[in-house]
């Protein structure tokens, strides 16, 4: 008899029929998953098999536009969601009204990263309560609660290289934790051990079977300073255990995060996961997939585009995508660059805010900026080969991969933002929507008059949203804030002056922030309006609550 593993996970809903969803799960056999819906919408699948673990992703068809309606799950026939002794409320799926002219409905959009996974230790959890657990709670305890229509995991949803005690006495019983890779996270079966702690969470389990979910790895879904460089690439292919972990990454990436970011359509169309469904057991299609990538990544695309109404998101792949060489150092490889771009510019009037979903963030305080230019031009040579090596350890001992280490990419981007903004019918907003650094700020970009066209038209804006749940050293807080300070701008540009790296195309200025907390933002968007909210989960005597700490609007009134 098939059980339910792990799931279901409501993950794509139609925003163009408003009749369609897929529902993600996994099973303890072989078995037919299906979802049916209180409203009669309805749909099955055969469970594929990888690594003997047994996974369907079912498109439900039928759903009757602009309802919100309960569904649960059954394998073969045998009804296993919702729990029978559960004391959450149902879980729905909702769908968007078809559009009416002049009548459009708000489009929220809540965003973070960094979540580590870890349940508290004897009750207490020492970094502060989890911002989905405690969103879930509020959420469970009333129904009339406005919530997301989607949520965006902005990467870092599991740490293979930073395991619980739970986690590791799991390891333990598998094999020596004193040889390499020791308490990280070795192979396939092992990356199944992540997803369990953080998605059998009760209350997350349940905030994800309701809540539509959008995905994008960052480096500790593989391991910190996943492609950092050419010369980092070369090391951990040397190492005994880094294809294992490397392939093992990518396959898990693909069944628990990436299959559930595509569209019925795009899933049609995708020959690896024809051939995963039609072979007795795709261990070994996939394997062989995930390796090809992991040489060759121009073979897939983890990057993707969806459409909320006149919302357009593109998540950006910005760790399997980037180009290592020192000489040609870019952040997306030349086809996903182009990909980015005609997403970007296509039809600009069909829609009224562009998100651009990028784990790491582009715009940081200046003097990280700064540092980062300066490094890429220090291993790039331009002060000879004793800086180069120089370079590359403080690059990897510092993180400094982000956006501005790769400077002609972050020209680039930059240019595209302020096209996208000054193309005729140019959205009211465009908001590129990052984690990674362990807190939360609001950075507005300032191009000079004498930009040739002239200042977008659009309002730009960084939103910078983590953790979830994690922490951040006070050191650090302190840095972040000294690299906002006049005294970290003057270092900043003396860094630059070394380096020889010129002067960013244009300035941008901290409007918000840094917040620090386990916390997560959400965009609310309604026509061309747009408004932000930053709510921190906090510990209380009553439990842990979601407390807004910031409130904004991002366009005018008018």
């Amino acid at each position: 008899m098939a059980g339910l593993r792990l799931g279901p996970l409501l993950r794509y809903v139609d925003w163009e029929s408003g009749s369609r969803a897929t529902v993600w799960v996994e099973s303890t056999r072989p078995c037919t998953a299906e979802v049916r819906c209180a409203d009669g919408a309805a749909g099955s699948a055969p469970t594929f098999a990888v690594q003997g673990h047994h996974y369907a992703l079912v498109v439900v068809e039928g759903l009757t536009p602009g309802s919100t309606t309960p569904y649960e799950v059954l394998l073969d026939g045998r009804q296993v969601w919702p729990p029978e002794d559960s004391h959450f409320p149902p879980s729905t799926i909702t769908t968007p009204a078809l559009p009416q002219p002049d009548e459009e409905s708000p489009v929220r959009v809540a965003f973070g990263s960094c979540r580590w996974a870890a349940p508290p230790a004897h009750g207490h959890d020492a970094i502060g309560p989890d911002a989905l657990d405690t969103l879930a709670v509020r959420l469970a305890a009333d129904p009339e609660a406005v919530r997301p229509d989607v949520l965006l995991l902005l990467g870092d949803q599991v740490y293979a290289d930073e395991t619980s005690p739970a986690t590791q006495r799991r390891l333990a019983a598998r094999r020596d934790l004193d040889e390499a890779p020791g308490a990280e996270v070795a192979d396939f079966e092992e990356y199944t051990h992540l997803y369990d702690e953080s998605w059998r969470d009760p209350d997350v389990r349940w905030l994800l079977s309701t809540v539509p979910s959008c995905m994008i790895f960052d480096d500790h879904d593989v391991i910190d300073d996943w492609n950092t460089s050419e010369a980092w690439v070369r090391d951990m292919r040397r190492t005994p255990w880094w294809h294992e972990r490397i392939v093992s990454g990518l396959m898990s990436y693909w069944v628990y995060q990436h299959l559930g970011n595509l569209s019925p359509e795009a899933l049609e169309a995708d020959p690896v996961y024809a051939a995963v469904r039609a072979a007795p057991d795709g261990t070994e299609t996939l394997r062989a997939h995930a390796a090809a990538v992991d040489a060759e990544p121009a073979r897939t695309r983890w990057s993707y585009r969806r459409v909320f109404g006149r919302v357009r998101l593109l998540m950006v792949d910005t760790r399997a995508a980037r180009t290592l060489e020192e000489q040609r150092r870019a952040m997306l490889r030349d086809e996903e660059a182009a990909w980015l771009r005609s997403e970007v510019l296509d039809d600009p009037g069909a829609y009224d805010h562009l998100l651009i979903g990028t784990s790491l963030p582009w715009l940081l305080p200046p003097l990280v900026h700064d540092a980062e230019t300066w490094n890429a031009a220090l291993c790039r040579g331009a002060r000879g080969e004793r800086w180069a090596r120089r370079g590359e350890k403080v690059r990897r001992a510092g993180d400094l991969e982000h956006w501005a280490a790769f400077p002609e990419s972050f020209d680039q981007l930059s240019e595209l933002l302020r096209e996208a903004g000054r193309a005729s019918g140019a959205p009211a907003t465009i908001c590129v929507l990052s984690g990674d650094v362990h807190h939360a700020y609001i950075t507005e970009p300032q191009w000079s008059d004498s930009t040739p066209d002239g200042t977008p038209a659009a309002h730009v804006l960084q939103l910078t949203c983590s953790p979830v749940h994690n922490s951040v050293p006070a050191y650090i807080r302190a840095g972040f804030r000294f690299g906002w300070s006049g005294a970290g701008r003057w270092l900043g540009r003396a860094l630059a002056l070394h380096g020889r790296t010129g002067r960013p195309p244009m300035r941008w200025r901290k409007t918000g922030g840094p917040w620090f907390g386990n916390q997560l933002m959400t965009l609310t968007l309604h026509g061309r309006k747009a408004a932000l909210t930053l709510v921190q989960a906090r510990a209380r005597s009553t439990g842990a609550q979601l407390e807004t700490v910031m409130e904004r609007s991002l366009t005018s009134n008018e």
